[in-house]
């Protein structure tokens, strides 16, 4: 599925017209917070490090990430077009820890 795709179809399930941007800024603290709780609690607490729940709650920080970009009215293949040319950019050479 194309970025764009992706954003067109997750919109269908975007709800209100007041305070979007902000809704979807906090969903995507929240959301990304439950992503790094499972990761802590693999490292830290001896959890098993489960694949479904890593990718529903990286699909969850998807979601919110593609709807702050619609309420922008940025394609969502263009945030991911500028991030590869930032990291380009920034390691032309891949990242090394000696660079």
């Amino acid at each position: 599925m194309e970025f764009n795709e992706y954003q067109e179809a997750a919109k269908r399930t975007l709800y209100g017209n007041e305070q979007v941007l902000t809704n979807c800024a906090l969903g995507l603290a929240g959301e990304s917070g439950q992503l790094v709780d499972l990761v802590k609690n693999y490292t830290f607490k001896g959890h098993p490090l489960d694949r479904d729940d890593l990718i529903h709650e990286m699909g969850d920080v998807l979601w919110y990430l593609s709807q702050v970009a619609e309420w922008a009215d940025i394609p969502f293949e263009e945030v991911a077009q500028k991030n590869i040319e930032t990291l380009n950019e920034r390691y032309p050479n891949g990242f090394n820890k000696q660079a």
